[in-house]
Formats: C-alpha cells, sequence, structure tokens
C-alpha cells in the first residue's frame, strides 16, 4: 500500500491541478507542492523501515491486471531502487519550487510534471516487465511537452530530437520484451511478465529463455533502449540540446533522474535477466570481448574531448 500511495497520489495531484480554477492559478502552486511532499513523506519512511541486511524484495505488492496475458500488477523495493525512488521523491519539492516563476499555462505544466513523478517512481518500484515498460514510456509525453512548450528558443527541435530518440530505442525494447514474453512457458500455455519468475527461468537449463543466442539478441534489444536513455555514445546526441533548452527544473529531474532510469534498467533487466547475453558483449567477442567496458571509455574520453573544446 505504501508503494501504490507513493505512486499515484502525484496522478491524483495532476488531476486536482487541471480543475483549479483560471484565476485561481497561484492555488494550483501551493496544491502542487504539498501533493509532492506527501511521497517525500512516504519515501523517507520507505527508507527507514528498509531492512538493507534482507536479499529479499521488500514491501511487495502483488495482483492480478490484465488476465489473458498474466500480466500483474507488481511492485517492491530492493537495495538497488530503494534510494532512487528517495531521489526522485526529493526532487518533487524542491522542482515544483523551482518552477514558481512560470506563468504561462501553469496548470498544464504542474500536471505534466506530476505525471512524470509518478512515471518515474512506478518505474522504480515495477517488478512486472509489463508494468515496468509502461512506467517508462509514462515518462516519455510529459518530458516532449515540458522542453516542447516551456523550453529555450530551440525547444521545439529538441524537443522532437528527444521524443526520436526515446521512441527508437522504446521500439526496440518492446520488440525484446514481446520475444521474452512469448518464450517465458512457466507451464504449457502459460506464460508471464514476472521479472523475479523471468530470472529464474533464463538461468534454468534447457529453457527457452536460458538459450544464448535468444539472450543476445534480447539483451542488444534492451541494451539499445536503456543505452539512448543514459545516454551511451552513439545514442547521446539529444542530450545537449534537452539539457540546454529545457526549463531548469526538468533540466534537474533529467540529469538526476530520468538518465539513471537508463542505467537502473541494464542493472535490473540485462544484467540480471540475460546473463548469457551479459556474458558474450563481456567476453564473447574476443580480443574486443569487453564491448561494454570499451563503449564507457569512449563515452569518458569523447565527453572530456567535448568540455575541452567548448
Amino acid at each position: 500500500m505504501l508503494l501504490t500511495s507513493m505512486i499515484f497520489i502525484p496522478l491524483v495531484g495532476a488531476i486536482i491541478v487541471l480543475l483549479v480554477p483560471r484565476d485561481r492559478e497561484d492555488a494550483a502552486k501551493w496544491i502542487a507542492f504539498l501533493v509532492t511532499l506527501i511521497p517525500l513523506f512516504l519515501a523517507v519512511l520507505l527508507y527507514l523501515q528498509y531492512d538493507p541486511t534482507s536479499v529479499e524484495i521488500q514491501e511487495v505488492v502483488e495482483t492480478s491486471w490484465i488476465k489473458a496475458f498474466n500480466i500483474r500488477y507488481h511492485t517492491g523495493v530492493d537495495g538497488l531502487s530503494v534510494t532512487l525512488i528517495l531521489l526522485t521523491a526529493l526532487l518533487g519539492p524542491i522542482c515544483v519550487g523551482a518552477s514558481w516563476k512560470i506563468e504561462k499555462g501553469i496548470k498544464a505544466y504542474l500536471a505534466l510534471f506530476l505525471l512524470l513523478e509518478t512515471g518515474m517512481i512506478g518505474f522504480f518500484c515495477a517488478l512486472d516487465l509489463f508494468l515496468f515498460y509502461v512506467f517508462f514510456e509514462l515518462t516519455l509525453l510529459p518530458m516532449y511537452f515540458l522542453i516542447g512548450v516551456w523550453g529555450g528558443p530551440r525547444r521545439e527541435y529538441a524537443a522532437i530530437k528527444f521524443f526520436l530518440y526515446t521512441l527508437f530505442g522504446s521500439v526496440l525494447m518492446l520488440i525484446a520484451m514481446i520475444a521474452v514474453y512469448l518464450n517465458s512457458n512457466v507451464d504449457p500455455g502459460l506464460r508471464t511478465f514476472d521479472i523475479p519468475t523471468l530470472i529464474n527461468l533464463a538461468k534454468t537449463s534447457g529453457h527457452a529463455l536460458a538459450d544464448p543466442t535468444f539472450q543476445i539478441w534480447v539483451f542488444l534489444g534492451f541494451f539499445i533502449g536503456f543505452a539512448v536513455k543514459v545516454p551511451i555514445f552513439p545514442f547521446h546526441t539529444w542530450l545537449p540540446d534537452a539539457h540546454v533548452e529545457a526549463p531548469t527544473a526538468i533540466s534537474v529531474v533529467l540529469a538526476a533522474v530520468l538518465l539513471k532510469m537508463g542505467t537502473y534498467g541494464l542493472v535490473r533487466i540485462n544484467f540480471a535477466m540475460l546473463p548469457a547475453g551479459m556474458d558474450f558483449f563481456t567476453n564473447g567477442l574476443g580480443r574486443w570481448g569487453n564491448t561494454l567496458a570499451i563503449l564507457g571509455v569512449v563515452n569518458i574520453i569523447y565527453g572530456s574531448l567535448c568540455a575541452l573544446a567548448q
């Protein structure tokens, strides 16, 4: 219940903000600010309650959602996600405060920001692959409009570039996710999107998900989707434009949380669920074996040279 409240209270707040009369738009700012304090309080409570000595997923909520495809509303936290949830919740009131002087379409701005917060917190809590993808995509549209409407002089170009890059990665992720689902037979005729179950199946000898060739291709699909979000060279060119043109508060969220969603996805999905794919791209390509390390070094050097040139 704690996680569900934390995820959906900003969404409820977004609806309330939109219902505020036009002549009371200053009240919308206070409503949004107070709404963001609630997830922050719950995130602090969650962090204090979290047992770091346990390897089990905590605060688990699981219920059936779309029965036809065995999709479940499954959330929980571990040591990887609990601090990122706290960070996301902490930035909520800070960013609303930083947006206080915005006048143009303030209700829509705040509603989109609260919707973005729902997507970010939900992403870090999701333990069902379909739910994980839904929250991942839920951050795309608010960011597009927040940059494209309230950004700088080249805001439309930056927003479209951000949208197209992220959409490209999302399509590859969707294909990879469908492939995983179609090969996730728990029992004959029964498939699943449940991430902990998929992790176990991927390590089960003889199961379709454990096939190294299958894992390599699926790993690549997820990797590109998350690499765009990190971003990793050569999928990075949307970031400078988005950072420069985004409103200050949105630029803060972009740097502090949205980029970390890509890294979190790599650890949660690629590293944990696709060990054979991970092994191939770190050890299986001969002298070019550690591809991920090479990309990391290229990012460091390329970024340093770009900064030096400026």
